[in-house]
């Protein structure tokens, strides 16, 4: 079955060479008892180690069943092991942190064999070998008689053809020897067992076949054999340990360095806590600059106006007194002065046009979009036998919200979304509404223009009777000029008068700190559309249509008050002057500045509509801020990163010395080299999601006297937020850097010689 033709093993150290086989050749029955004997140096454990795979022979040929080994690869030598040979030695050569019952067990688990298979089988080895009771023990609670049993069930466990016994009694007491003989003998009778050994008279005893040896050499065989031919038929299985049983291993050995492995997840960790924290605070600052970006969405909107300021970089450079003249010329010439207010400002053409293409746009993006027209709202109270100019704002910027609410009130809208209701109902109707600011107040001339002193109940305001007055009886004709009738009785009674009343009270609500200081009386779109159909062909805006002079002034128009203007506000159906487009978020806001822009496609630039955006100029400035901000302070946390990156890699370099014996252990029992890397990437993967949780749970505690802090400083509440996806990529990152950390000593590990790790003490 076995046949060593003329093996040669040679050590080379410098120029010396040690001949430490010497041609042997040699042939081992099925199923005998070989005891080697020979002086310390007489090549006996090289031989052993030759025949076991843990060592190579230089030449000649190790023929088991037939089939030459000489084309053997790492991966064949490694699968001849775990199958075809079983190894006892001499100091047992268990592994310490995993359980007796998982010693045995290791080879199976590195066949493939099934958890449930493997277990039932190792559980009848030891009970076998009398250990059955003492399973689930570590080897160090067992005495060296149990532990060699523990290593002969081991051995047994994949039912190889061959049993290595390397001085398998030489730490025990005679009784144990010889129980521990008697046990090796029985094992003799169906598997080849070779042992080596000093003891002659032991081998006397037990053996079937003594070989003695001599400086590399056999000196004498007791009972040779010739194997005959056969035909080569020796089919090993591949070894392959998968990465559970390797983090199982990695974890045990772990287990029983807790303090180190606490101590180095925590220096591991301490990277990942400063990143965390940072992205805490840059997470929660967002979260907050999110909040006043939606918030002055509602303060400022897309405006679209008659003039525009340019605000593009180059804009802002001639701004800064940068025009296309260079400072400080070698000119003997005198320039005149660039009139830069030309150049910045830019004149919009507002046409019917430009409203339908507005009126296209997709209303899902719109929270809100206004008209402004100017229109002049003709306001009279009656408050007892007195009479008031009531003056509200005459900013139509609510006017098409009113328009266009929906019927179900808990839809979204810029009023449902910023303002609470205190009294009335919004409705589609023409009428008035009352915005107060947080503390319930309104300017004290509007409120004493209604008709109440220093304060009034809502149900007071709300069925408060206002009268719109037309433009018919409100402007009086004196030559070319119109003049305010000042009698207000005789306007109150004027039958052409519109009745309007204060429908709602609004006010901001309490999470948006940007609107709750706005007050003032507006009037809805169905109100100002009343005014402009009866107003449209009053006598003043027919006079003021053919006029080319301001007929309420009797001045000639200008830049800052145009025709238009003025026909605005007495009520004329012109162009608005002014539109606002209130988007519900940024990015809506964003489909809007698309549509906005696809308008000045392929046109001239004096025909293209310009409009102001201060919403992304605010956010487009502190969202840099904190990037850059952010991105700084990642980058000196990273460094601890790198720090504690390399500092894995020389733990997991002191774990390999640490387990360099049981790395032995595991090539004896047919682990791969890959096999060997894989146990410490394992330990790294285990270390590395250790850190990235403790790193994470530690930032986590600490966002809470964080908060404080800032809370106590800035007033701002809950402000660190870890992101959980920011978690989640922290954990990886730092099992990416402890897997890294580790390659290089989890390869230097795989290239251990078997045969000098197994020496290793």
């Amino acid at each position: 079955m076995l046949k060593l033709n003329s093996i040669k093993k040679d050590y080379k150290t410098g120029d010396f060479i040690q001949h430490a086989l010497k041609g042997i050749s040699i042939s081992f029955r099925e199923n005998e008892f070989v005891a080697v004997l020979g002086p310390s140096g007489s090549g006996k454990t090289t031989l052993l180690n030759i025949i076991g795979g843990l060592d190579r022979y230089s030449s000649g040929d190790l023929v088991i069943d037939g089939k030459s080994t000489k084309k053997f690869k790492d991966k064949d030598w490694d699968a001849y092991r775990n199958h075809a040979i079983g190894f006892v030695f001499q100091s047992y050569n268990l592994i310490g942190h995993i359980s007796v019952l998982e010693n045995v067990e290791m080879g199976m688990t590195l066949s493939g064999v099934s958890a449930s298979e493997r277990r039932n089988k190792a559980l009848a080895l030891l009970d076998k070998v009398g250990l059955k009771d003492h399973a689930h023990k570590k080897p160090n609670q067992l005495s060296g008689g149990q532990m060699q049993r523990v290593a002969i069930a081991r051995a047994l466990a994949n039912d190889p053809k061959i049993i290595l016994a390397d001085e398998p009694t030489g730490a025990l007491d005679s009784k144990t020897s010889t129980q521990i003989m008697e046990l090796i003998k029985e094992i003799s009778k169906d598997k080849l067992v070779i042992m080596v050994t000093h003891n002659a008279e032991l081998a006397e005893d037990y053996a079937t076949r003594i070989v003695k040896m001599k400086d590399g050499e056999v000196l004498s065989d007791s009972k040779p054999y010739e194997e005959n031919k056969n035909n080569g038929n020796l089919n090993i299985k591949k070894t392959s340990m998968n990465f559970l049983t390797a983090l199982k291993l990695s974890f045990g050995n772990i287990r029983t360095k807790k303090g180190r492995t606490i101590l180095t997840a925590f220096a591991s960790s301490i990277g990942i806590i400063g990143i965390a924290l940072i992205l805490s605070l840059s997470n929660g600052f967002n979260i907050e600059v999110e909040k006043f970006e939606q918030n002055s969405l509602v303060q400022s909107p897309i405006i679209i106006s008659n003039q525009t300021v340019r605000m593009d970089e180059d804009t802002l450079n001639e701004l800064r007194g940068v025009t296309s003249q260079k400072r400080y010329p070698s000119d003997n010439k005198v320039f005149a002065e660039e009139d830069i207010a030309n150049t910045i400002i830019h004149t919009n053409k507002i046409t019917d046009e430009y409203i339908d293409y507005l009126d296209k746009m997709d209303k899902d993006n719109v929270s809100a979009l206004s008209y402004v027209k100017g229109t002049s709202l003709n306001l009279v109270s009656k408050n007892g036998d007195d009479y008031t100019l009531v003056t509200p704002s005459t900013n139509m910027m609510w006017a098409s919200t009113f328009e266009q609410l929906p019927e179900e009130p808990n839809d979204d809208g810029l009023i449902n979304d910023n303002y609470d209701v205190l009294a009335g109902e919004i409705s589609n109707e023409a009428g008035l509404v009352l915005f107060v600011n947080s503390r319930n107040q309104i300017d004290g001339e509007l409120l004493k223009q209604l008709g109440f002193d220093k304060d009034a109940s809502f149900e007071d305001i709300i069925n408060k009777k206002l009268k719109v007055i037309v433009n018919d009886d409100y402007y009086k004709k004196i030559g070319s000029i119109f003049t305010v009738e000042e009698d207000l009785n005789k306007l109150y009674s004027s039958e052409n008068s519109i009745i309007v009343k204060i429908m709602a009270i609004l006010r901001g609500k309490e999470d948006k700190e940007l609107i709750a200081g706005n007050t003032g009386l507006y009037y809805t779109k169905a109100l100002g559309d009343k005014i402009i159909d009866k107003n449209k062909d009053s006598q003043v805006v027919l006079a003021q249509e053919k006029a080319s002079y301001n007929v309420l002034t009797h001045q000639n128009f200008e830049d800052s008050v145009s025709k238009d203007m003025v026909l605005g506000y007495l009520g004329a159906d012109v162009v608005p002057s002014s539109i606002y487009i209130y988007p519900k978020d940024f990015e809506t806001k964003d489909a809007i500045i698309n549509y906005l822009d696809g308008y000045n496609d392929g046109k001239s630039e004096e025909n293209i509509i310009q409009y102001t955006d201060m919403a992304e100029m605010i956010s487009t400035l502190s969202g840099n801020i904190m990037d850059a901000i952010t991105v700084v302070l990642i980058a000196f946390s990273s460094i601890s990163l790198v720090v504690s990156s390399i500092m894995i890699g020389i733990i997991t370099y002191i774990s390999v010395l640490e387990r360099t014996k049981e790395i032995g252990i595991l090539r004896a029992i047919g682990a791969r080299k890959k096999d060997i890397t894989r146990v410490f990437n394992a330990e790294t993967f285990i270390i590395g999601i250790f850190s990235g949780v403790l790193g994470i749970a530690i930032a986590y505690l600490l966002t809470i006297p964080t908060n404080m802090i800032i809370e106590d400083l800035s007033g701002l509440a809950g402000v660190a937020k870890l992101n959980p996806v920011h978690a989640l990529i922290l954990i990886i990152i730092s099992l990416t850097l402890t897997i890294i950390g580790g390659a290089i000593p989890s390869k230097m590990a795989s290239r251990k010689d078997p045969v000098e790790a197994l020496r290793t003490e």
